[in-house]
């Protein structure tokens, strides 16, 4: 296995002052490898939303060290931590948060906005990601023209298209029904084969869960155990 592309080391986060005070995480350890599949699960209030928010760069910890391809994430200001998620990280969220009035291709270009990327190149790498996530051909379509299933592959082709080492899914099959749910978790697996892009994910399902390399269980503001899949489901189509 690769050098971890993410190490968290005794990270708390608190919320909340005084007898109010909520302590989410508790210390939390942690090694994610570059090229990695995860899955993280656990009940409500575990902590594992938390972890990812920090891993995302949403959210920074009370104390402890994160680190991210061996740099101090704990130590950036908000400017940069909105840098290194605009460079490094990719979002995919359950309800897959696109704008209804746009086309496909202009949901996917979106972060090449923010990144200040030019027309011809905004529509170069746009149909590129369409084309990973087999869409290529419906790029002019609206939302509302589109399946749930169809929706969740733009959310995705959105997230890749900067070309991030990271990709961070938060219950990435949870608007989906069974069918739709392994074909977006056999698209994460071919991804992350070929494309070599670590997967962090939060999923409830076993069955989703059971397309990752490494499973980690949060229990009451802990890690609890971490499992290698040896059996791992889906595989490049």
């Amino acid at each position: 296995m690769a050098e971890p592309i993410i190490s968290l080391r005794n990270v708390t986060k608190v919320y909340g002052t005084g007898p109010t005070a909520f302590q989410a995480l508790k210390g939390v350890n942690l090694d994610i490898s570059a090229g990695d599949f995860v899955a993280v699960m656990g009940p409500s209030g575990s902590g594992k939303s938390t972890t990812m928010n920090i891993l995302g760069c949403l959210d920074v910890p009370s104390g402890g060290t994160f680190l991210f391809r061996g740099h101090h994430v704990e130590t950036l200001s908000r400017d940069q931590r909105a840098l290194l998620r605009r460079r490094y990280l990719g979002f995919v969220f359950q309800g897959f948060n696109l704008l209804s009035r746009t086309s496909a291709l202009e949901n996917v270009e979106l972060p090449l906005i923010y990144r200040g990327d030019d027309r011809k190149a905004r529509r170069e790498l746009g149909m590129a990601a369409l084309e990973k996530v087999g869409l290529a051909d419906w790029w002019d379509h609206t939302p509302a023209e589109l399946s749930g299933g169809q929706q969740q592959r733009v959310a995705i082709a959105r997230a890749i298209v900067t070309q991030p080492e990271v990709l961070l899914a938060d219950e990435p099959t949870g608007n989906l029904d069974s069918e739709r749910s392994v074909e977006i978790m056999q698209l994460l697996t071919n991804l992350n084969q070929e494309s070599g892009i670590t997967v962090l994910m939060v999923t409830h399902e076993p069955d989703m869960a059971a397309f990752a390399h490494t499973v980690i269980h949060f229990k009451d503001g802990l890690v609890e155990r971490i499992e290698a899949n040896d059996h791992q489901r889906g595989g490049a189509a």
